[in-house]
């Protein structure tokens, strides 16, 4: 019997991303809710919203401003036919701008040849790390921002050489 232990990265992700699950904003309900009109209506679907802009590449920016792009980057590779490839997300993820010599990525299978039930994969971003999660024991696709490590790693365990 083979006993999975958690490894530290994905704890503190999933720990994040369930505190950060109760912190959407709510909008107020009520009579101060405004009526659409058949102007206003034309003209919110006509005129491009800040929250439908593409998520672009921000070099000077931080590890928080880059996780729109990395999270679509994920998504856009999780919906495509290679969702437990490490290759494909490294291989994304710089065709998107990011450096691959700050990346690490886990092996696709397990030690005895078994497809691996996660693989997980990172890019180094100044003192932080944009680390990604997927496979088929995650669900969909787990993205966030934490701390680099001290070694300057982003990911704690066996890492694959990215040498393609």
């Amino acid at each position: 019997m083979i006993r999975l232990t958690p490894r530290p990265a994905t704890v503190l992700a999933a720990a994040a991303v369930l505190a950060l699950a109760g912190c959407t904003p709510t909008p107020p309900a009520g009579p101060s809710e405004a009526v659409a009109t058949p102007a206003a209506t034309a003209t919110a679907a006509t005129t491009p919203s800040a929250s439908a802009a593409v998520p672009t590449l921000v070099p000077a920016g931080s590890a928080a401003e880059n996780l729109p792009l990395f999270a679509d980057v994920v998504r856009a590779v999780w919906a495509g036919p290679d969702q437990v490839s490490g290759r494909a997300y490294v291989d994304a993820l710089v065709a998107a701008g990011f450096d691959k010599s700050a990346m690490q990525v886990t092996p696709d299978a397990t030690t005895i040849g078994n497809p691996a039930e996660s693989i997980e994969f990172s890019v180094r971003w100044g003192e932080d790390c944009l680390v990604g999660q997927v496979g088929p024991s995650i669900g969909d696709p787990v993205t966030t921002v934490l701390p680099g490590l001290s070694t300057g790693a982003c990911l704690i365990g066996q890492t694959r050489a990215i040498d393609w």
